[in-house]
């Protein structure tokens, strides 16, 4: 059985999805991307602002499923430019413990929803 997991802490879907999806103990994350949650404004000023926007918004559906990066195993990112791969990791680092940190992929993709630079989605369990 899935259950839908929905947060006003972070962005509404703009589409037809949720945040996230829980089945069993497993946690599936829509990807995120820079939306500030109560004003619908993209938070572009720079690298690092843009991933750091992205990580809150993850760690707030986290929260909304009684998670935390803790529970985090895989973690999928799409960025728009591989040159940025060093900024957008240095912020995703805050947010891990390297001993314990997700498997991960990192893709440089053309374009992203709303021409973001960045987008984020992980998969955690109980």
């Amino acid at each position: 059985m899935k259950k839908i997991i929905t947060t006003p802490n972070a962005p509404a879907p703009i589409g037809p999805y949720n945040q996230a999806v829980l089945s069993g103990n497993t946690l599936y994350t829509s990807g995120q991307i820079a939306l500030h949650p109560e004003t619908g404004e993209l938070v572009m000023d720079d690298i690092k602002t843009e991933t750091k926007q992205v990580m809150e918004n993850m760690k707030a559906v986290l929260a909304a499923a009684n998670m935390t990066f803790d529970n985090v195993i895989k973690t999928s990112i799409f960025i728009s430019d591989m040159h940025n791969f060093a900024q957008i990791n240095e912020v995703y680092g805050q947010y891990f413990d390297n001993d314990s940190a997700p498997a991960r992929e990192t893709v440089e993709v053309a374009n992203l929803p709303k021409f973001v630079n960045v987008e984020i989605s992980c998969i955690a369990v109980l």
